[in-house]
């Protein structure tokens, strides 16, 4: 496997520039979750271009590509990325910013994708000195539930053929480039949508004790919510609850009749999951109708908490020892971000891992899901053929 090695190191770095054009061609013309139309078109133009043959139309702009090596029908890996951008305007001064008002590719999802190109080219220049099949995903909507990978399992992406393990990875900014975290066991939360309407009794301003104020109790509820993290979950197993969204009112003299909160439950424990979405429907309604008023609480479920497969995550942690060196391996944290990968994850042995776009000598370091949010291009002459040595470890692998 040596040699192989190397020749995936030479292939990543000759093939960069060319991943980096599609790059920031996916950078400059974002779509937004489930309208990913465009680039799906884009992704498989130019998969067929380099002589792919592409499965398109899966889950609508979803797609997926085989590389079969000698005796295909021996195993089969899946290498999976995201397509969709986000709803953010760009701020970033660059030459393939943004087209599109309001949509970016905040994320690093263009990152994603080009790189599984990448992987795809190297594998196939390979594909006489392995044995099995590798089955590439590019999956649409990632960052909108339901999603796009449950849609995709249940149009049968993880079947004909059936994968055993699954790959995927996630840009990182906290980490340097040229730097890959690990977590075995669960690497990110669950994620949970909240949706509280409080009513009240609108009224003059001048007047509250002839009204019933939405926003009095909405505030109430907003602090108490607080006690669902603070006195009622087990320290470890962490949770969040998070209200991101408040309407209610139009003028400066207008109790209004209701106020909507908008919000996020976060947790890594199914049981808590679902103890705390009881709780928190429980006390918005207390609260709410001890101050007089009425609350609606509706909860859209979200994605699973990502889970790493501890061996499989074993076995790849040392397989990228091998390609990037011991001290480019990094050991991270959970995160309480949600990840719908965790679907692939609930199907086959799976493993995601984290890898560092950051660099503070060129001012790339702001955090995914900001406007400023850039990688550092040198993961692209990295994440390709770090992905393609993992796979082909797996493919070796035997564990009968």
């Amino acid at each position: 496997m040596e040699h192989l090695k190397e020749r995936i190191h030479q292939l990543a770095i000759n093939n960069q520039p060319q991943v980096v054009a599609i790059r920031r061609h996916l950078h400059a013309n974002p779509e937004l979750s489930f309208e990913e139309f465009n680039t799906a078109k884009f992704i498989a133009k130019t998969l067929k271009d380099l002589g792919f043959t592409v499965q398109e139309g899966i889950a609508n702009t979803g797609s997926v590509v085989l590389i079969q090596g000698k005796n295909p029908l021996k195993k089969t890996i899946a290498l999976r990325a995201d397509i969709d951008a986000l709803p953010i305007q760009e701020q970033n001064n660059i030459a393939y910013k943004s087209k599109v008002d309001g949509v970016m590719h905040a994320c690093g999802h263009d990152v994603h994708t080009s790189s599984l190109i990448g992987t795809a080219m190297i594998l196939n220049s390979l594909k006489d000195h392995f044995e099995g099949t590798v089955k590439l995903i590019f999956q649409p909507a990632e960052e909108k539930a339901p999603g796009g990978a449950i849609a995709m399992i249940k149009e049968g992406v993880l079947e004909n053929p059936a994968p055993s393990i699954i790959l995927g990875q996630h840009v990182y900014p906290i980490l340097p480039v040229g730097k890959v975290g690990f977590t075995k066991g669960t690497i990110m939360a669950s994620t949970d949508e909240l949706h509280i309407t409080v009513k009240g009794k609108g009224g003059h301003a001048a007047s509250p004790h002839l009204a019933v104020d939405p926003i009095l109790i909405a505030s109430h509820l907003i602090v108490a919510l607080q006690q669902i993290v603070s006195r009622n979950t087990d320290p470890i197993k962490p949770c969040v609850v998070s209200i991101c969204q408040i309407k209610g009112g139009d003028t400066t003299n207008v109790i209004p009749e209701e106020v909507y909160l908008a919000g996020t439950l976060r947790t890594i424990s199914e049981d808590w999951r679902e103890e705390a979405k009881k709780r928190i429907i429980h006390l918005s309604q207390s609260i709410a109708e001890g101050m007089g008023g009425q609350c609606e609480v509706i909860i859209k479920g979200g994605y699973p908490a990502t889970y790493n497969d501890p061996i499989l995550t074993g076995r790849t942690i040392e397989a990228a020892r091998s390609y990037l060196g011991k001290d480019n391996i990094e050991y991270v944290d959970m995160s309480m971000a949600g990840e719908d990968f965790a679907y692939f994850a609930q199907q086959i042995p799976g493993c995601f891992y984290l890898i560092g776009v950051q660099n503070n000598s060129i001012g790339i370091n702001s955090f995914v899901h900001t406007p400023t949010f850039n990688v550092d291009e040198k993961v692209l002459a990295i994440a390709p053929g770090l992905m393609a040595w993992l796979t082909l470890n797996e493919l070796a692998y035997n564990n009968n």
